[in-house]
C-alpha cells in the first residue's frame, strides 16, 4: 500500500509538471495534494513497517513528538488543500467569466501558503486531543484502525479518486510514457 501511495502520487506530480496542458490552478493544487499525501504516509508508515518487521514497538519520546509534529502538519495541509480545491472548483463553476482573473498564479500560491499557515491554529488542538485521550485510556490499539485509515489508506486512494480517473491526467501520462519509451 505504501509503494502504491508513493508511486501513484509521484505519477500525478510528474504528469502535472511535464504536460503544459495541466498548468492550471486545479492541477497545481492536485500536485500539491499528491506531494502532501506522500509526506503524510512517509512520516508514519516506514516506522510502522519497521515495527512490524522487528516486532519492536518502541519509539523514543523525541521520535514520537517529531513524527506526530510532521504527521499533523501534512495531514492538516491535506485537509486545507482539499478545501482550496473545492474553492477552485466553486469559482470555475459559479463564476466562469471571472475565473481566470481570480485564480491567477499569485492567488494559487497564496492559497497553498495559507493552507500551510492555518494548520497550526485548527488542526493541532483536535489531533492532540485524540492522541492524549488515547494515552489517557492506556489503549494503544483503540485508535490504531483510524490511524491506519488516515495515514495509509486515504493517501493511497487520493491519486485514483482525484487524478487517475481524469482524462487529462491519463492523456498526460500516456504522452509522457510514449515519449520516454
Amino acid at each position: 500500500m505504501y509503494m502504491t501511495t508513493v508511486f501513484g502520487n509521484l505519477l500525478i506530480i510528474l504528469a502535472t509538471i511535464t504536460d503544459s496542458h495541466l498548468h492550471t490552478p486545479m492541477y497545481f493544487f492536485l500536485s500539491n495534494l499528491s506531494f502532501t499525501d506522500i509526506c503524510v504516509s512517509s512520516t508514519t508508515v516506514p516506522k510502522m513497517l519497521l515495527n512490524i518487521q522487528t516486532q519492536n514497538n518502541v519509539i523514543t519520546y523525541g521520535g514520537c513528538i517529531t513524527q506526530m509534529y510532521f504527521f499533523l502538519i501534512f495531514a492538516a495541509l491535506d485537509d486545507f488543500l482539499l478545501a482550496v480545491m473545492a474553492y477552485d472548483r466553486f469559482m470555475a463553476i459559479c463564476h466562469p467569466l471571472h475565473y481566470t482573473i481570480t485564480m491567477n498564479l499569485r492567488v494559487c500560491v497564496l492559497l497553498v501558503l495559507g493552507s500551510w499557515i492555518i494548520i497550526v491554529f485548527l488542526f493541532y488542538s483536535t489531533s492532540l486531543g485524540v492522541y492524549f485521550s488515547s494515552f489517557a485510556m492506556h489503549s494503544a490499539h483503540a485508535s490504531a484502525p483510524a490511524s491506519v485509515m488516515y495515514a495509509v489508506f486515504t493517501p493511497m486512494l487520493n491519486p485514483f479518486l482525484y487524478s487517475l480517473r481524469n482524462k487529462d491526467i491519463k492523456g498526460a501520462l500516456k504522452r509522457f510514457f510514449s515519449v520516454n519509451s
